[in-house]
């Protein structure tokens, strides 16, 4: 039997508790040709270039395996369109400006930032449910719950609809999986899900325009800036983008921070004591223990030099974001967590026009929970180290995260007099 290539042990559930050697064997090769005709690119600034590069496609319908057979949802079944971070430019920029301006600077720029306060009190919450336990899992009491009550919350759904938006997520995030099924089937069940979300988002965009509100949804259907108000069907593409994209990385990014901090209890102490450290600290999360580990979504439209080698036209590519993020050539002493690092462009949420659009969001959820749940949980330890992970080796995490405790220190009287109404 031939030896497994360095990609499909990075693919191999066996490895998806620590797949960083593996990266550092990729990157021997920068950019490497796949049997099946992909070019895996592993180092900074190769990434960076093609992130960069107009001649690099982020819509499926550019991908080979697909051959031009992107399936439409059934008829009698609304489903949204290609969201805009699977567009190429000019549509992907247009739909872009119209996404950001009720979301964030420099149109709406206090939005994210002002939930900041509502977001400590659900996580204080979350964490009042688990006051008594002695042991807790930390994804699904905290870091799961959370991320889709703040979108929901952003999007104005009803709190009652919330599980189901969880059930969506799943699914979707399920069609991202590389190593299930072939690409051309996981559209087709994305495309699925991706219908029946859509009938939902239609019926709630429906209530929103008849009863604007401050949300998102109601921003975009009131939009009176250029090119503005967003199309319907748009619309519903950029909410289940926010739904999916936002909920799934950002409880990895907390789960993957909470595990780093109890694998360094020297920074974790250093938290509970220095509460502005969580900017830096986070940034550092996103290089160090990334939740998107690579893209696999691209294809060059033209033949492309790099690093020695020509792409050629129509080849499909794997941007191996975590490797870049730990490139020596970039970042000295990469496979060293230090939340004080200076000059860290890291690939967390990638770069370029496709630059992750909740990154602002998930940057101030990933802040809250983090710093609230280092000043309320006393003496956590690991009941399992590696704990279990998620099968999909592109969107990486921990499925549990389960720690032992002494005990939950209650709600400092600062941060209850910072709690609002929700």
């Amino acid at each position: 039997m031939a030896q497994a290539s360095i990609f499909e042990q990075i693919l191999d559930p066996a490895n998806r508790a620590n797949p960083y050697p593996l990266y550092a064997l990729l990157r021997e090769t920068p950019v490497a040709r796949q049997p099946d005709g992909t070019y895996l690119v592993s180092t900074y600034r190769e990434i960076v270039a093609l992130l960069h590069d107009r001649r690099v496609s982020s819509d499926p319908r550019s991908h080979p395996e697909l051959a031009g057979a992107i399936p439409e949802p059934e008829e009698g079944m609304p489903g949204p369109p290609l969201s805009f971070i699977s567009r190429d430019p000019p549509e992907h920029d247009r739909l872009r400006e119209l996404a950001t301006r009720p979301f964030g600077p420099p149109c709406a720029p206090g939005r994210v930032e002002g939930m900041r306060p509502w977001l400590t009190e659900i996580t204080n919450d979350l964490i009042d449910n688990i006051a008594g336990r002695h042991r807790v899992d930390l994804v699904d009491d905290v870091a799961y719950p959370l991320p889709v009550t703040a979108i929901c919350r952003l999007l104005g759904v009803p709190r009652e609809d919330q599980p189901r938006f969880h059930h969506w997520a799943d699914a979707i995030v399920e069609t991202a999986d590389p190593t299930t099924g072939t690409f051309a089937e996981r559209q087709r069940k994305r495309a699925q899900v991706n219908a029946e979300l859509g009938g939902y988002l239609d019926g709630l965009a429906d209530a929103h325009a008849r009863r604007p509100d401050d949300d998102l949804i109601s921003g975009l259907l009131t939009d009176t800036g250029p090119h503005g108000p967003m199309s319907r069907a748009d619309l519903l593409s950029t909410a289940a983008l926010l739904l999916v994209a936002g909920h799934e990385t950002t409880v990895n990014l907390i789960t993957n921070g909470m595990l780093t901090l109890l694998r360094h209890p020297d920074v974790l102490d250093r938290l509970r004591r220095e509460p502005d450290l969580n900017t830096p600290l986070v940034e550092e999360l996103l290089r160090y223990e990334p939740p998107v580990q690579f893209l696999s979504s691209r294809s060059t439209l033209a033949d492309i030099d790099i690093a020695g080698i020509t792409i050629p036209k129509g080849s499909p590519l794997a941007l191996m974001l975590a490797a870049g993020s730990r490139d020596p050539a970039r970042f000295p002493d990469p496979d060293r967590f230090d939340p004080d690092r200076t000059d860290n462009a890291h690939l967390g949420y990638g770069s370029g026009i496709h630059y992750c659009y909740g990154a602002p969001l998930a940057r101030v959820e990933t802040q809250v929970a983090l710093s609230t749940l280092a000043r309320r949980l006393q003496n956590p330890r690991l009941v399992a180290d590696p704990p279990p992970y998620r099968p999909s080796p592109s969107l990486r995490g921990p499925r549990h995260l389960q720690v032992d405790l002494d005990t939950v220190a209650p709600v400092t009287e600062t941060a209850a007099r910072e709690r609002v109404l929700r």
